[in-house]
């Protein structure tokens, strides 16, 4: 690993918070949840932290048991494009499902917003694991998980090629010739592959990135694999440290294998807070969130993701959530989460629904704000992490007390910027600006 290295943060924003039951705190404010005023404070604060970016989720279609929780209800890239307005160097990262886009509508809106955002914008690219969405997008069914990840290689292939369409010097604005573009600066793409046929160009000049920066969301198989091949920040679940190391080496190992730079993909893992003055005070604080959750949404979410309804079993009895196998479940990383916590450690269905309703399988820190830095710095040091996405339980207060508490523990350390020293995403995460590369006009599969 490189001498100097410095993590990376980024905050996960989920309406007022990432916690089930965050809602209900006396504190909370409902309104909050669709109230860009709400979001403008979020971004400021974490701006405020130096971090690198804020990311927001995506779900096209109302999940489950609404009536629990509030979901992700506003458009998360006509969300960052507004906060783009209210900031002036946080990354902007927002998801969107390679199952149910274009990819050329895509590639034009990341394009714009890099434009607008001055180098800022990032695409989280997911396949989408809701089967639901499909009645929203007049498909008939939900693709397989192996035909997702196939249509989303090619999509990624044509994005990043769309991005490429434009010489960065393609403009010329000699208005004494009257030549305004140099044609041979724009180029077609002429692709026709099993999933799309896009001709080209993107109507977009190239962005002050060059490319945004791609995020990759997800733990399976193919999805480690779709993120070696595309993406330059992983977004994964990892709640121990062993399981994050596997993790973390695997894909190094993948990036290598295809060419690429491993110190140019970061590994960011979801890292869920409860931060006190004392390590008795960060408990009691944890306990007040889960004394508040609903056992009826954490069995569903449960269900949601083994595909196993513990619905009549007792809240008081030991489970055991058995391996993956054969069963109809679409959340395979997770599942072998929750599989693993029930397999070494003894839990009974209560407790493990309250240990899921923080961060639904992602590592949960809870103590002072020095033992939250101590947590962060040793999956850092040790081969786990390049950094973590923090996932806040609720929102504004969770993501101000690491702000205002972590943040300055680790620059004193040294690990983290105390001011930003460039103003695009890219020179926050220590990325390159992509040169374009036209190298193959035909997309080509991976290699089985």
């Amino acid at each position: 690993m490189p001498k100097n290295r410095q993590l990376h943060l980024n905050a996960f924003l989920r309406n007022v918070g990432q916690h089930e039951a965050a809602w209900r705190l006396p504190e909370t404010r409902i309104a909050s949840v669709t109230d860009i005023e709400h979001y403008r404070n979020l971004a400021r604060i974490a701006e405020k932290g130096k971090l690198d970016a804020i990311f927001f989720a995506d779900h096209p279609v109302l999940k489950d048991r609404a009536q629990d929780r509030p979901w992700d209800s506003l458009d998360p890239f006509t969300l960052i494009a507004a906060l783009s307005g209210v900031t002036e160097r946080i990354g902007l990262v927002a998801t969107a499902s390679t199952t149910y886009n274009d990819p050329y509508g895509l590639a034009r809106r990341f394009a714009t917003l890099d434009h607008v955002s001055k180098g800022r914008a990032a695409w989280n690219a997911v396949t989408t694991a809701n089967a639901a969405a499909a009645a929203n997008f007049s498909l008939g069914h939900h693709p397989d998980p192996d035909a997702r990840y196939e249509r989303a290689a090619e999509f990624l292939d044509i994005v990043n090629r769309l991005w490429d369409s434009w010489d960065d010097d393609a403009i010329v604005g000699d208005k004494g010739s009257g030549t305004f573009i140099d044609p041979d600066g724009i180029h077609r793409l002429d692709h026709h592959g099993k999933h799309f046929d896009v001709a080209g160009p993107l109507e977009v000049p190239r962005s002050p990135q060059g490319r945004p920066v791609v995020f990759q969301a997800g733990s399976s198989e193919p999805g480690k694999d779709l993120a070696a091949r595309f993406a330059e920040a992983i977004f994964t679940a990892q709640p121990v440290l062993d399981e994050a190391q596997a993790f973390y080496s695997d894909v190094k190992a993948r990036v290598r294998a295809y060419g690429r730079d491993p110190e140019k993909v970061h590994i960011l893992p979801g890292l869920s807070t409860f931060i006190g003055g004392t390590e008795e005070e960060a408990g009691r604080l944890q306990e007040t969130f889960e004394d508040l959750t609903l056992p009826t949404y954490g069995l569903a979410q449960l269900k949601r993701v083994t595909g196993i309804d513990y619905s009549s079993h007792d809240l008081d009895d030991v489970v055991r959530v058995p391996a993956r196998g054969e069963l109809a479940s679409d959340q395979k990383s997770r599942h072998d989460l929750v599989h693993h916590l029930t397999a070494t450690e003894t839990l009974t269905l209560r407790q493990l629904l309250r240990r899921l309703s923080a961060g639904r399988g992602h590592r949960i820190a809870t103590g002072t704000p020095e033992q939250i830095a101590d947590t962060i710095v040793h999956w850092f040091e040790n081969g786990a992490a390049d950094g973590f996405n923090l996932i806040p339980p609720a929102l504004p207060t969770s993501l101000e007390a690491f702000v205002d508490n972590v943040v300055p523990i680790l620059q004193k350390r040294g690990l983290f910027r105390t001011d930003y020293e460039g103003t695009t995403l890219r020179e926050h995460l220590g990325l390159d600006r992509p040169t374009v590369t036209r190298a193959s006009r035909t997309f080509v599969a991976a290699a089985e």
